[in-house]
This record gives structure tokens, sequence and C-alpha cells, in this order.
């Protein structure tokens, strides 16, 4: 599972995800995601690599 929440690297604050998918095509490697900073409004866009999920 890719993970609901990081750090904002501007802010420290928490960055939410706002990119999610249907369960029937799930995120791959290679994907992107973005990320939503609640404290200062920053948006991360992030490029998924297979040691991003779960196992």
């Amino acid at each position: 599972m890719i993970a609901d929440r990081i750090v904002c690297v501007d802010c420290g604050g928490q960055c939410h995800r706002i990119t999610h998918w249907p369960e029937d095509d799930p995120p791959l490697p290679g994907d992107s995601v973005a990320y939503r900073c609640s404290d200062c409004g920053d948006r991360w866009d992030m490029v998924l690599d297979p040691e991003d999920f779960d196992d």
C-alpha cells in the first residue's frame, strides 16, 4: 500500500495523499502520486519506485 501521509520537505507538516486508484487498477512502479501539505499547502508529486510498495 502506498503511504497515505508523508512529511513535507518545506515545513515539516503532514502531506496527505490526493491521488487515488480504483481497486481493479492499482498503482504500479513508475506511476505518479500527489500529496498536499495541510500546513503550507505545497503539493508534492512523486514517481513510485518498487521500494514504495509494502510486501
